[in-house]
């Protein structure tokens, strides 16, 4: 048999029958799942120092475990010395294996790393069933060389999700271990 990540074999397995059961889906199909997570970073800085932006892309991709792609300006803004087609940042969308293999470690390994964690907002939800999550210094992640950092930046992580609410998301996630601040059911 092949390798199938953790998580994924959890959602499967457990969390499918649960949510069944919790809004009463007549299918598995409508069973809201994760379908990817979008990974941003803004590299501040970056108009001024190229290499800046080569160390963000090289920590998106060891954080991440896929290659990173660099962001480029749409528009040209003059008070921050900003050009058209300039590189401003990193970005990465994970989807299947890495997704759950991602999201593992930011749940059991990452956000407990975070410096007087209380649990994450639960308010960051999009409307649609989306959550959106922002984590300000990067060396929470273990892959991540503390000693090599030249600056600590931040990063938005993006969780894109099948659900068609709030509510069905918000259990979705913390059935997979997402630790909320406010435990609401």
């Amino acid at each position: 048999m092949s390798y199938r990540p953790r998580l994924r074999n959890v959602y499967k397995e457990e969390i499918v029958p649960k949510l069944q059961e919790q809004f009463q889906y007549k299918s598995i199909m409508e069973v809201p799942k994760l379908s990817k997570i979008c990974i941003n970073q803004g590299v501040g800085g970056a108009t001024q120092d190229k290499k800046l932006v080569e160390s963000a892309l090289n920590e998106m991709t060891a954080i991440a475990g896929q290659k990173a792609v660099p962001t480029k300006a749409k528009k040209s803004v003059s008070n921050f010395k900003l050009r058209e087609a300039m590189t401003i940042g990193s970005r990465v969308t994970l989807r299947q294996d890495h997704m759950w293999e991602f999201l593992d470690r930011l749940v059991s390994v990452a956000l407990p790393r975070v410096r007087d964690f209380r649990g994450i907002n639960d308010k960051s939800f999009d409307g649609r069933g989306n959550y959106s999550l922002g984590i300000l210094e990067h060396i929470i992640f273990p892959e991540i060389d503390i000693d090599k950092v030249n600056n600590i930046s931040g990063m938005d992580i993006n969780f894109v999700t099948t659900a068609k609410t709030d509510a069905e998301a918000l259990a979705l996630l913390k059935l997979l271990g997402m630790p909320f601040k406010n435990q609401r059911n």
